[in-house]
């Protein structure tokens, strides 16, 4: 009997990874990892720990990790310019967790973006911020609903004297105005952190902006979305040693203990790809994303951003309501191999969340995996013939995935005569 319920999970991801193989995914916060990085998966340091940091640790037998673990330190130190590199974070939400706990007091005032300004759960009430301080306060927007007014946000600095401001989203179309807010910061003792999670690939391409030398004080981000993975989080920052241990504190052990060495050697081969095709894949990836954005719009959908171009990123954000509303403009797709979110847009109301008007769309995964401007149109019909005129489009979308079947940016062709080290 047991045996049996085994080989039905067996069944049931080979189901998962043939489904999605044929599948056009457009989720934002998700990318795939090179046949290299997944060979590497499952090794001998899945069964292992290594608390602490590298030649310091409270376990023996770490030598080979140590090595692994300091070296990719030190090439994130060098990607991103910074002066320290935490790479212990099993996801970007565990990093956040170790800053906020080590730079946010009780009753510090922070100041974040909303919910349907495109705020993470992380920097909100409900999340890691509000299990410290209840203080939260929102960023003003601009009329567009993408970008923070500048002046009324000066104005409540200047009022109420936030102890951080945290930058970054998950709705991320456009750079944050890190600069145009740091001399204020300066001058009041107000911590900037960034939030990379989404765009943090595309920083690492010089795409996007460069937040540490733009003013922030920290850095954190995820290593999945428009980095080329594994699953993990960063933590960067430029400042002095002697607050860096606060956050060496935060990661440990204050938000982990073992921090999941098999992901980590993934990472490590990842950050080597994001090193040597970074600054090419990111520039593709903003050009389908505009790509994207102008085709939709073409073909009749709400676009949002249109008067800036519709992203600097890897996002298009869709106004759905006329459809049906988000969540069955993304329900209708699934059903035809085209994965998406429903996602509250900058106008509408919080109670909104479950049931919003917008999709957000990324096409990081896609541009990996090989699609350029071209098929990005191509996807923009898929999508209108589903939506607009409920046709069935789930045999197209197979075969226009069909045609990208490897993972691009990566050393797979030059390294295609490694096996797997994990075979017993």
């Amino acid at each position: 009997m047991l045996e049996k319920h085994v080989r039905a999970i067996y069944e049931i991801v080979r189901r998962q990874n043939e489904w999605r193989r044929n599948t056009i995914n457009l989720i934002a916060s998700e990318n795939v990892v090179s046949n290299t990085v997944r060979k590497l998966s499952g090794s001998d340091f899945a069964h292992r720990y290594a608390e602490g940091h590298p030649g310091e640790r409270y376990y023996q037998g770490t030598e080979y990790i140590d090595k692994i673990e300091s070296d990719l330190r030190n090439d994130f130190k060098t990607l991103f310019r910074s002066a320290h590199a935490d790479v212990r974070p099993v996801s970007g939400t565990n990093a956040n967790e170790a800053v906020f706990s080590s730079f946010i007091k009780p009753g510090d005032i922070v100041m974040v973006n909303s919910t349907p300004g495109g705020g993470h759960i992380s920097h909100h009430l409900t999340g890691s911020v509000g299990k410290i301080t209840k203080n939260v306060i929102d960023f003003p927007l601009s009329k567009d609903g993408f970008h923070i007014d500048l002046q009324k946000s000066r104005e409540l600095i200047h009022v109420c004297r936030p102890r951080v401001l945290v930058f970054g989203k998950s709705l991320f179309l456009f750079p944050e105005p890190v600069k145009e807010l740091a001399d204020i910061c300066a001058e009041y003792k107000i911590l900037i952190i960034y939030d990379a999670a989404h765009v943090l690939g595309l920083i690492a391409g010089g795409r996007f902006q460069d937040p540490l030398g733009e003013g922030s004080f920290i850095v954190t981000g995820s290593t999945h979305k428009t980095y080329f993975g594994t699953q993990r989080g960063v933590i960067l920052s430029n400042m002095g040693s002697t607050e860096w241990q606060k956050v060496d504190r935060g990661a440990f052990p204050g938000s982990s203990s073992n921090h999941h060495l098999d992901t980590l050697v993934g990472l490590a081969v990842a950050t080597q790809e994001m090193i040597t095709f970074g600054k090419e894949y990111s520039a593709q990836v903003i050009a389908n994303a505009k790509a994207l954005g102008r085709s939709m719009k073409k073909v009749g959908f709400e676009v949002l951003a249109e008067e800036f171009g519709f992203t600097e990123s890897h996002q298009i954000a869709v106004n759905m309501r006329k459809h049906g509303g988000g969540k069955m403009a993304a329900n209708l797709l699934k059903e035809n191999d085209i994965i998406l979110n429903m996602n509250i847009l900058p106008y509408e109301p919080l109670r909104n969340v479950t049931n919003p008007d917008g999709v957000r769309i990324g096409v990081q995964e896609m541009t990996r995996v090989g699609m350029k401007e071209d098929e990005m149109d191509h996807v923009a019909h898929l999508i209108k013939e589903c939506i607009v005129h409920g046709q069935e489009v789930r045999s197209e979308a197979n075969s226009l995935r069909g045609e990208f079947p490897s993972v691009n940016y990566s050393f797979d062709e030059l390294l295609a005569d490694l096996s797997s080290p994990n075979d017993y």
